[in-house]
């Protein structure tokens, strides 16, 4: 009994770690790090996603590349958390705090003449009907020079059969 209270006791512990710097610091740094380290996660699957979508004559270089580039893009990722705990921060801790704190999207999204677009990746499903849909909301995005959803274009909730997700405009 003894030992299961000072395993619940050691369990409560701060994750104390030595560091010269004061606490404002420590937050700041690594503050900025774990956003690093998200924009890394996201990039790795950005870059695995391409891998595993890749198709076409060049499919093999393309397929490796893209795995030995992401090998290397995740191989950062421990330096970098280990980095926030040496400086006594705590490092990210779910998909979801990743999915918070990654700016690789909303990046993208602030260069108003850039629509990205594309199959891989885009959908919940390979679909023909998406990656048409996809092509033509984003040409009308081009020529009206409007805003449209299109990270809804073939979610879970909206089907190609169900109507145009065009109406739906941002």
């Amino acid at each position: 009994m003894a030992d299961r209270k000072a395993l619940e006791g050691r369990a409560k512990a701060p994750l104390a770690t030595p560091t010269d710097l004061n606490s404002n610091a420590t937050k700041d740094i690594s503050g900025a790090l774990n956003e690093l380290l998200a924009d890394t996660f996201a990039l790795y699957l950005k870059t695995k996603n391409f891998h595993w979508h890749m198709s076409g004559p060049h499919f093999r270089d393309y397929h490796l590349l893209l795995d030995e580039q992401a090998d290397q893009i995740f191989a950062t990722t421990d330096d970098m958390a280990e980095r926030v705990r040496k400086i006594g921060g705590t490092t990210i801790r779910s998909i979801g705090h990743i999915a918070r704190l990654q700016r690789v999207k909303d990046w993208l999204n602030r260069l108003e003449n850039l629509i990205y677009i594309g199959r891989p990746g885009r959908f919940k499903y390979t679909n023909q009907d998406h990656s048409l849909e996809f092509g033509i909301v984003a040409s009308r995005m081009i020529l009206e020079g409007r805003k449209y959803d299109l990270d809804a274009i073939g979610g879970d909730n909206e089907y190609f059969e169900k109507g145009p997700i065009y109406e739906k405009r941002l």
